[in-house]
């Protein structure tokens, strides 16, 4: 098998749940000297985790094969909100929130993607959907039946247990459906959650632009609950987290994340993780390749160095139960509040984290919790959550 159909084979396989119309059909595509267009759609609501990072992984492994990659941000559909799985209506964004979202997208993105000349293209459905006229938004919908939208899933359970569908989030597959047509695609790349709304993207495609347009599902991670790994289950590893948060909650996972977390979000072997799947059932420590595993991601994201301070560290905090040897020291003087340092320091993100912080525990003073809100802060050592350690010192 030479270098080409090895990469053919990583599209089709590797972190794959299912292609439609066939994996046979987009084998020949990619078998045929057609540059194939491709797009994700990601709607910025929120940041970026690292279950937005498989279907990345994959329009990489198509841009390793030439093709055109094309990232759309749902600008108009993030101001409505996607329903999948989501079993109450989702907030509705503004419009500045969606475009300081997306421009720190694009820089994370760039890690994965190749971007400049002939790399990827970022596109904002806003450009296409936000000018629509009631006429075009007819003939769009005259083209889907009730009973079609009716048949999901997540609308169905909610018709059972009598909760609204609104009107706004029934027609977000047919404005997701209708951005194939707009960006004219080849095919489309997403999470097997998102199948419902990229089919119907297929449909669309079929009757206005008179083509076939390829979906490839992408496996999901999830929990041992079955809950997707994702900001709405509250379980995320975002992009932007320190890099000794990232390792910390990598190593919070269950065992059972370990081998598709090494498939879908890193580019370690097929073969590598075969062996590491072998000697986890010969008796070998899960947690030594939950370790590599963390710092593998973690040098993705923050580089070698960071990785390995964040591992060195972790190990100190929770194997030998000691405060980190390079822990971070700030300088304080008499009658800080230890809330303005923390914030100040972006040790906690805004005064009513810092709030339920205490409120809940989880700030600690030498060992003991503070329970006071409006303490002034005191020199000493600060566990602040699970993994976070700060010291003050005055100055």
């Amino acid at each position: 098998m030479n270098i080409r159909e090895q990469k053919i084979e990583k599209v089709l396989r590797r972190g794959v749940s299912v292609i439609y119309p066939s994996e046979d059909f987009l084998k020949k595509e990619l078998q045929s000297s057609k540059k194939l267009k491709i797009y994700l759609g990601i709607d910025p609501t929120g940041e970026l985790h690292l279950g937005h990072v498989i279907p990345l992984i994959k329009l990489r492994h198509f841009q390793d094969l030439g093709h055109k990659i094309i990232v759309m941000f749902g600008g108009f559909t993030a101001t409505i909100g996607d329903p999948t799985g989501k079993m109450s209506i989702r907030k509705v964004l503004t419009k500045d929130q969606v475009e300081k979202n997306t421009k720190l997208y694009k820089k994370q993105i760039s890690k994965i993607l190749k971007t400049g000349f002939g790399g990827v293209s970022f596109k904002n459905n806003y450009d296409w959907l936000g000018k629509i006229d009631l006429k075009k938004f007819l003939e769009i919908l005259s083209v889907g039946t009730v009973d079609q939208l009716l048949e999901r899933d997540m609308f169905q359970e909610r018709k059972i247990k009598n909760q609204p569908i609104f009107l706004h989030e029934f027609l977000y597959p047919i404005l997701q459906g209708y951005d194939s047509v707009a960006l004219g695609v080849d095919g489309e790349i997403g999470g097997n959650d998102q199948i419902f709304n990229m089919l119907s993207g297929r449909n669309f495609v079929k009757i206005f632009n008179k083509k076939e347009k390829f979906v490839l599902a992408t496996k999901l991670l999830a929990d041992n609950t079955g809950k997707k790994m994702g900001k709405t289950e509250g379980n995320a590893v975002n992009l932007s987290d320190t890099p000794a948060n990232m390792f910390g909650k990598i190593m919070s996972w269950s065992d059972e994340l370990i081998l598709p977390a090494f498939e879908l979000l890193t580019d370690v072997s097929d073969e590598k993780i075969t062996e590491i799947k072998e000697k986890m059932n010969n008796g070998e420590n899960p947690k030594d390749f939950k370790m590599s595993l963390a710092e593998e991601i973690t040098t993705f994201w923050h580089g070698k160095n960071k990785a390995i301070k964040s591992k060195n560290n972790f190990i100190e905090m929770f194997s030998n139960k000691q405060i980190p040897k390079d822990v971070l020291t700030i300088q304080i003087k008499e009658g800080d509040l230890l809330a303005d340092v923390l914030v100040h320091n972006q040790i906690a993100p805004s005064k009513s984290e810092f709030q339920r912080l205490i409120q809940s525990g989880a700030i600690k003073l030498n060992g003991q919790k503070i329970l006071d809100p409006k303490i002034l802060a005191k020199e000493g050592d600060y566990k602040i959550g699970k993994r976070t350690f700060v010291r003050l010192k005055n100055n």
